[in-house]
């Protein structure tokens, strides 16, 4: 009994047949929605706040709302590539980047402030070749929304799949700046105040330094400041000032900033003293008006060490050598007092050798008691001491031999 059987290799012959001819045709086998184009390929589009009833030729979307207000607008996508396209247009929250730019949430991620007060009409959009569409959104700020300032966008984004699997998202959008109506209350803290002292090996040259520090918008509103740095010396001797132009500083945000100051003088303490001026950023239906809070100024300090390590290596050279110069005129000149002390004491024990040997020499005061002793006195008591020659004192004499 025998069976039927198909031969896998005339199989494998007809399947590899049929996918070259789907090629010749142009006729893809298989086909995945999800794909999206390849990084290669070149794949432009458009976006802008369209021109609506809540402004016309406007960079971005600003709006000034109560709790529970709302507001409808929409998006303007052109696609300028030769093929068709297919974007998603969603909205999400605004953060600042660590250089100050605003970026949004990617795509998937869950915004939690004004990114999900906005509802979009249409969340994917296909355009054919040169073609372009509104796509309406409204804003619906909730009942129980805290007083102050949001920052969003919306965009329009396209995934691109690379050779190796990876996922790129590819978006342009347009920032959506939203106050909600209420207490406004600007605060900005500038804290981490750092400086470091960089130094020449001239020593007739000013150095330079590095200030850092940190700003907090600890507010409820947009911010906008200006900054000025200012180092100098004990008393503020020799005080330089540099400007640093900071990014808008959004509610809760911060931002780390660093300035070079140049033209700074060591005076062993340097100082640094940081002091920001900012403006409450305003934004209406209308566009960007002049603030009506008043200017918000902000300091911090710091202090380091800046030692002119030269010109004190110089200093102590010098101050070296003049003490080695004091110390040897001191040697001479106690060594010359030796000498002197030497002979003058080689002196005194000459001329006191001298007088030991001196023939016939008496002590005076014994010589004048022996004398008495030995001369009788006369009857009468009175001693004739007339014509007797009195006998030179010798004390002078051996006075001036001592003296050299």
């Amino acid at each position: 009994m025998s069976q039927a059987q198909t031969s896998p290799r005339p199989l494998r012959l007809l399947l590899a047949f049929l996918a070259g001819l789907a090629l010749l045709l142009g006729t893809p086998l298989a086909a995945s929605a999800e794909a999206g184009p390849s990084p290669d390929t070149t794949v432009t589009w458009s976006v802008k706040p369209a021109d609506t009833a809540q402004g016309r030729d406007r960079p971005n979307y600003a709006y000034d709302l109560m709790p529970g207000g709302t507001v409808g607008d929409a998006l303007y996508v052109a696609n300028r590539s030769p093929q068709p396209i297919t974007l998603r247009v969603y909205a999400a929250d605004g953060f600042l980047t660590d250089d100050g730019a605003l970026d949004i949430l990617a795509g998937g991620a869950e915004s939690t402030d004004l990114g999900s007060w906005v509802s979009i009409a249409s969340p994917e959009l296909t355009l054919d070749s040169g073609a372009s569409a509104e796509v309406p959104f409204t804003v619906t700020v909730p009942t129980d929304a805290a007083p102050g300032d949001y920052a969003a966008g919306i965009v329009a984004s396209m995934l691109v799949t690379a050779d190796n699997g990876t996922v790129t998202e590819r978006r342009l959008g347009s920032r959506v700046h939203l106050r909600v109506q209420g207490d406004l209350v600007p605060s900005l803290v500038i804290g981490d105040v750092v400086v470091d002292y960089h130094g020449t090996a001239h020593p007739a040259e000013t150095g330079s330094a590095t200030v850092g520090y940190t700003l907090t918008n600890t507010g409820n509103t947009r911010l906008d400041p200006n900054v000025e740095v200012a180092l100098g010396g004990p008393f503020g001797w020799a005080r330089v000032t540099a400007a640093d132009d900071a990014p808008e500083l959004l509610p809760g945000s911060s931002l780390k900033r660093t300035v070079e100051v140049a033209g700074v003088v060591p005076l062993v303490l340097l100082s640094a003293d940081v002091t920001a001026t900012s403006q409450v950023v305003s934004r209406t239906l209308a566009g960007a008006e002049p603030s009506t809070l008043d200017p918000l100024v902000s300091q911090g300090a710091a202090a380091t060490a800046a030692v002119p390590w030269t010109a004190l290596a110089i200093f102590a050279v010098v101050a070296l050598l003049v003490a080695w110069r004091v110390i040897a005129a001191r040697h001479r000149r106690a060594a010359h007092a030796r000498e002197i002390a030497a002979a003058v004491a080689a002196a005194r024990a000459d001329a006191e050798g001298t007088d030991a040997v001196v023939p016939g020499a008496a002590v005076p005061g014994a010589a004048t008691g022996a004398a008495a002793e030995r001369e009788p006195v006369p009857a009468g008591g009175v001693s004739d001491t007339e014509g007797v020659p009195e006998a030179p004192s010798l004390a002078p004499t051996r006075a001036s031999r001592r003296s050299p």
